[in-house]
């Protein structure tokens, strides 16, 4: 599902004077893709440079909507799960292998906390808030069969992939947004755009700064729905994702669950987070906030301190109180800016 992660991310994007014909102009565009809207802002110097651009990053966009999609039954990733258990190795695009080799190495860092074969436990939760009831508990023993990351077997040289349990479901939700701003940013680059941002629904992934800007000013909301941003942030060349659940969730008998799925567990969280992660990429950043949504504070910034160039910024419910918590990273890379 594309739209699990939370838009707490908003644009604050600096502008440069469009009257100057010798500096670029800004330009911004949008589209529906994934589930959630992408936004476009970029410098070019015209607007027919600007519009050849924006056309050749939506239509790559579109492109890994189509392939990664599990709602499409005729995607890339749907035909892939309907192979399980897979008899023989069955052969994959580059993007999909490249992205699932990423996934499973975040996988085995987070120890499970991040894991694309959530697939059969999302769908569960998925009726289960529509239902406003809690999953059946023999179907959700069942789906937890299916689920573990160790059940894909990849061979990234070959570009095949393996299930080995049967049932098995990939869900890339938490993690094909930012790799599609990636994308978008690399596609911007060949055009020859060196000024842009992308914003995919809240993981934003970024090139150079707007002209005679330190960056590009992001900022992020806080756990209440459609609250102004209570922070700012500097960012040039880097990505920022965030995973939170103050729109997506459940409350069942008195408790509250998450969106977001502990994969071990195959329970929505119960506690109610903020999760902002600054990184070099935004297939990184996107995948980092959703494991450590699931692993809190503690464990999860020190799987973040393991993976260079990555901070996190954690808000957390406790109680009656709202606690920050901050990886020593996070303040270096996010440069953080007056509102």
């Amino acid at each position: 599902m594309y739209a699990s992660l939370t838009t707490l991310l908003v644009l604050a994007a600096q502008c440069g004077s469009d009257h100057d014909h010798h500096r670029p102009q800004r330009f911004e565009a949008r589209q529906p893709h994934m589930g959630a809207v992408f936004d476009i802002v970029l410098y070019a110097a015209n607007s027919d440079t600007a519009d050849r651009a924006f056309s050749a990053a939506f239509r790559r966009i579109a492109e890994l909507d189509d392939m990664m999609s599990d709602y499409d039954p005729d995607s890339e990733l749907s035909r892939l799960s309907r192979s399980s258990p897979t008899e023989s190795p069955v052969a994959i695009s580059e993007d999909l292998v490249r992205l699932l080799d990423q996934a499973a190495s975040l996988s085995k860092h987070s120890e499970g906390a991040f894991d694309v074969t959530v697939g059969p436990l999302t769908r569960l939760w998925r009726r289960a808030r529509r239902q406003q009831r809690f999953p059946d508990s023999q179907r959700l023993a069942q789906a937890r069969t299916a689920v573990g990351f160790r059940y894909l077997k990849l061979d990234v040289a070959g570009r095949t992939a393996e299930l080995a349990r049967p049932q098995m479901l990939l869900d890339l939700g938490g993690i094909a947004k930012g790799y599609a701003a990636d994308a978008a940013v690399a596609v911007l680059r060949r055009a020859g755009i060196e000024r842009a941002l992308v914003n995919a629904g809240g993981d934003i992934a970024t090139s150079g700064a707007p002209p005679d800007e330190r960056g590009w000013k992001i900022g992020i909301a806080p756990l209440q729905p459609k609250a102004p941003p209570s922070r700012f942030i500097i960012l040039a060349d880097t990505a920022v994702a965030t995973s939170g659940d103050a729109w997506q969730f459940v409350e069942i008998a008195g408790e509250r669950y998450s969106h977001i799925l502990d994969p071990r567990t195959g329970i929505g969280l119960t506690r109610r987070s903020s999760v902002t992660v600054v990184a070099p990429d935004g297939t990184t950043a996107d995948g980092l906030a959703s494991a450590v949504s699931v692993l809190g504070p503690q464990r999860g910034f020190e799987l973040i301190e393991q993976i260079p160039g990555t901070g996190a910024l954690l808000v957390q419910v406790e109680g009656d109180q709202v606690r920050v918590y901050q990886s020593a990273r996070f303040q270096q890379l996010a440069q953080p800016t007056d509102p």
